[in-house]
């Protein structure tokens, strides 16, 4: 298994309420990381975790609209430090990039809202789109709700009337041919779309 060097977030992102916020100082559990926070003026808070190496990452967290916001891009290469932002990230529903450095290569997973929406692999020489998440509830839905084959036969069987109406008082052989050739296209697109 590949040795990771280091992980990097970059533009991340969280966005707490009051009770989030709460939440998050108390959620730390690893005991190899320790965290202190410190009270700013205008009631932003900064949260400092820090592992027993001495590796540390300083959270700031303004005061917006009733919300704390953090928004900041950093590295992290101890394994009980990442492990627990990682946890964090996921837990409330952090959006950004995080880069996963390696020997040789690179795992880039975008997060929005604390779920993995793409990961993607860099190498040297390529890249390699590993994992993209789908939307199949709303794909289902926009077809669903997709009337164009309904509306075009709708559109068949009436230009179908309408040519069932000529052929009627059509005199002309060449006009009946003709009619009949437009009737038998019509229904080639009709028995497509109906199946």
């Amino acid at each position: 298994m590949a040795q990771r060097l280091a992980t990097e977030y970059v533009n991340a992102s969280l966005r707490l309420s009051e009770v989030q916020m709460s939440q998050f100082i108390h959620k730390v559990y690893d005991p190899h990381v320790r965290q202190r926070v410190k009270v700013l003026e205008n009631g932003s808070q900064e949260v400092v975790l820090e592992d027993d190496g001495g590796e540390e990452v300083h959270l700031p967290f303004d005061r917006r609209d009733g919300y704390y916001v953090c928004e900041l891009s950093f590295r992290l290469e101890k394994p009980h430090l990442t492990n627990v932002m990682r946890l964090l990230f996921a837990a409330f529903k952090g959006s950004g990039m995080v880069t996963r450095i390696y020997n040789g290569f690179m795992m880039m997973y975008y997060y929005q809202d604390g779920r993995v929406r793409k990961i993607v692999e860099y190498s040297k020489d390529s890249y390699k789109l590993v994992f993209e998440l789908k939307d199949s509830l709303g794909e289902l839905q926009r077809i669903y709700r997709n009337n164009d084959v309904e509306r075009e036969i709708e559109y068949i069987h009436g230009s179908i009337n309408t040519l069932l109406d000529k052929r009627i008082i059509a005199n002309d052989p060449d006009a009946v041919n003709r009619i009949d050739d437009e009737l038998r296209g019509h229904t080639r697109r009709l028995f497509a779309l109906e199946a």
